[in-house]
C-alpha cells in the first residue's frame, strides 16, 4: 500500500487515544473545508468488516486469518484515509462487538465505539449476517440497540445514513431481507425508551438507512468482488444531493477533525453526556482564535506589509491608503477562507477581534504617514505666510494670519483622513502638536511685527531692517527662497538668484528703502523688485 494510506491505531483497545497520529493523519485533511466523508463499519466480531473496508476504499485494514480461527483482529478502533475517492473519505473501522476476547467488559466498550462512530460518521456501514435477519437474539439486535441509544445521546438528529449491508447472501431475496430488516429495526427503534423531546419522533428524522447484500467472500469471490465494486461507486460524490451521505446535517470543517475527535471521545470515556452542538461551539471558538493568530502571524511577515512600512518611514507613501487597505483586506480573507465553514457568530466574533488587531500592527505605518502630513502643514503655513501676507494691511494682518492657519489646519484634517482606514485610528495627537508648533510660530511674527510697529513710531526708528523670525531662521536664506518660490508656479529662480536673495536676506545692515514697511513687506518688496 501506498504511504498516504496506511492505517494506524486511533483508540487502542484500552481506550487510549493516539492524539500525535491523528495530529499527523489530520495534516492533509485540515484544507478540505467541508468536502470530506467519513465512513466508519459496525458489527460482529469476524464478519469480515477490515476485509469489506479493504475492498471499498483500498486500505489495509489488518484482516483475520481463517487458518487461525475467528479470533478477534481488530482491537480498538483503526483509521485510514480511502484511496482514489472524492471527496476526501476518512475510513474507520470499529472493533468487532460480542468478542469471547471482552467477555462482559465488551458491552461497555462497544456502547463507547457505537457512540463514537455515530458522533463522528457521515456514514455508518452496519455489516451483518443475513441468517440473522428476523431473529430475536440475533447478534446484530444488541448493536442495533446501541447504535439507537447512543444517537439519542447526541442532543440532536446528525441525519446519519446507516448502511446494512448484509453478508452471505444465498437464496433468499434480497426484496425479503430488505422488507424483514426494516421492520426489525423498526421495532427496536418503538422499544428503546426515549427522552420526552424525542418520544414519537420516527427513525427517518435521525438515520437515512440504506441496505445492500453482498454473496459470500469465501465460495464466491468473484460475484463478491463485482458487487463491492458497484459499492465503492456510491462512495464517489458521497455528500453531493442525492449521494449516500447527501442528506447530512451541521457539517463541522475538516480542520477541527482532530480536535473534536479527542472531545468526543474524551467526553464519552468519562460517561458525560456528549452535547455535541456545545462541543461544537468549543471547537469553533478554539479553531477561529488559533486560524486568527495564524493569520495574523502572516501578517507580520507580509512582504507587502513590510514594503510600505519601509516606504512610510522614508517619505510621504505614494497610494497609501488604497496599499494599506489591500493589505488589511488581504488579511482578513485569509481568515474567511479557512474559517468559513465553523459556526457564524463565532467566526464573525473572532473576526472582528483579528480586524482590530491587524489594525493594531498597521497603525504605525499610519503615524509615520501624520509626521510627513504633518512637515508638509507646517511647509505650507510658511509658505502661504510669506505669498499671501502682501495682501492684507497692518489693520488686517492678524486676520490674514488667522485665515492661514485655518487652511493649514483644514489641509492637514483633509489629508490625515484620506490617509486613515479605522475610525479608530486617532490624529488627534498630531493635529493638537501641530496647531501647537504654527501658534508658537504666530506669535513670534507677531511680536516681531509689533516690535517693527513701535521701532517706525519712536522719534528716531532705526534704519535697519529688523531680523527674521526664529522659526524661518531655522531655515537657511536658501531655504527660504526655495520655500518662496518652489510653490509659485509662475516663478522660475536659478541657483545663482536664489543665492542672491538669501545672501541680502540674511544681511543684518540691509537698509529698508521705505521705512515704514516691516518684515512681511519688506520680502515681498524685495521679491518683487528682482521680478520686475
Amino acid at each position: 500500500m501506498a504511504e498516504d494510506c496506511c492505517s494506524f491505531q486511533l483508540i487502542s483497545g484500552e481506550g487510549v487515544l493516539n492524539m500525535e497520529g491523528l495530529e499527523n493523519f489530520s495534516t492533509n485533511l485540515s484544507q478540505r473545508g467541508v468536502s470530506y466523508a467519513v465512513v466508519a463499519i459496525m458489527g460482529p466480531q469476524g464478519s469480515g468488516k477490515s476485509t469489506l473496508l479493504n475492498k471499498l476504499f483500498q486500505t489495509d485494514f489488518r484482516m483475520m486469518d481463517a487458518d487461525d480461527g475467528r479470533n478477534q483482529t481488530t482491537q480498538g478502533i483503526w483509521i485510514a484515509k480511502g484511496i482514489g475517492i472524492e471527496p476526501f473519505t476518512i475510513a474507520i473501522d470499529v472493533e468487532g462487538s460480542d468478542s469471547s476476547e471482552r467477555g462482559q467488559d465488551g458491552v461497555t466498550f462497544e456502547k463507547q465505539s457505537a457512540l463514537f462512530a455515530l458522533a463522528i460518521a457521515d456514514i455508518v456501514i452496519i455489516n451483518m449476517w443475513c441468517h440473522d435477519i428476523g431473529r430475536e437474539h440475533a447478534a446484530n439486535r444488541p448493536l442495533l440497540k446501541a447504535v439507537f441509544e447512543a444517537m439519542l445521546r447526541l442532543f440532536r438528529a446528525r441525519k446519519t445514513t446507516l448502511l446494512f449491508v448484509l453478508r452471505d447472501q444465498r437464496k433468499t431475496p434480497f426484496e425479503r431481507l430488505e422488507v424483514s430488516l426494516r421492520g426489525d429495526i423498526k421495532k427496536i427503534w418503538a422499544e428503546i425508551p426515549k427522552p420526552e423531546a424525542y418520544k414519537g419522533t420516527p427513525l427517518g428524522d435521525f438515520f437515512k438507512v440504506e441496505i445492500t447484500a453482498l454473496p459470500s467472500y469465501e465460495f464466491e469471490e468473484d460475484k463478491f468482488n463485482d458487487k463491492v465494486d458497484r459499492l465503492r461507486q456510491r462512495f464517489f460524490n458521497s455528500i453531493s444531493p442525492g449521494g449516500l451521505a447527501g442528506d447530512r446535517k451541521d457539517v463541522q470543517p475538516a480542520s477541527g477533525f482532530a480536535l473534536r475527535a479527542e472531545q468526543i471521545w474524551k467526553t464519552i470515556k468519562e460517561n458525560k453526556d456528549l452535547d455535541l452542538p456545545a462541543m461544537e461551539v468549543m471547537v469553533a471558538t478554539f479553531r477561529c482564535d488559533q486560524i486568527a493568530k495564524e493569520t495574523l502571524s502572516g501578517l507580520n511577515s507580509d512582504k507587502a506589509w513590510m514594503a510600505l512600512r519601509k516606504d512610510a518611514q522614508a517619505r510621504p507613501a505614494p497610494k497609501f491608503r488604497e496599499r494599506i487597505t489591500s493589505i488589511l483586506e488581504n488579511t482578513l480573507s485569509q481568515y474567511d477562507m479557512e474559517a468559513i465553514h465553523f459556526k457564524e457568530s463565532i467566526r464573525d466574533d473572532k473576526r472582528k477581534e483579528l480586524e482590530t488587531e491587524a489594525l493594531q500592527v498597521l497603525y504605525p505605518a499610519y503615524v509615520a504617514m501624520l509626521q510627513h502630513l504633518r512637515s508638509r502643514a507646517l511647509q505650507f503655513f510658511k509658505t502661504k505666510l510669506i505669498t499671501e501676507v502682501k495682501r492684507a494691511t497692518k489693520a488686517e494682518f492678524e486676520a490674514s494670519i488667522d485665515s492661514i492657519i485655518k487652511d493649514t489646519m483644514d489641509k492637514f484634517e483633509k489629508e490625515s483622513r484620506d490617509v486613515s482606514i479605522s475610525k479608530e485610528w486617532d490624529a488627534s495627537a498630531a493635529r493638537q502638536n501641530l496647531f501647537s508648533e504654527i501658534e508658537t510660530m504666530t506669535v513670534e511674527v507677531k511680536t516681531k511685527i509689533n516690535k517693527t510697529r513701535t521701532r517706525e513710531n519712536s522719534p528716531n526708528p532705526p534704519c535697519t531692517s529688523p531680523s527674521l523670525p526664529t522659526y524661518l531662521q531655522g531655515d537657511t536664506a536658501n531655504d527660504l527662497v526655495g520655500e518662496t518660490f518652489d510653490n509659485s508656479p509662475d516663478c522660475e529662480i536659478t541657483d545663482d538668484l536664489e543665492g542672491e536673495i538669501a545672501d541680502d536676506l540674511a544681511d543684518d545692515n540691509f537698509v529698508f528703502e521705505n521705512d515704514s514697511l516691516d518684515w512681511g513687506d519688506f520680502i515681498l518688496d524685495l521679491v518683487l523688485n528682482i521680478f520686475g
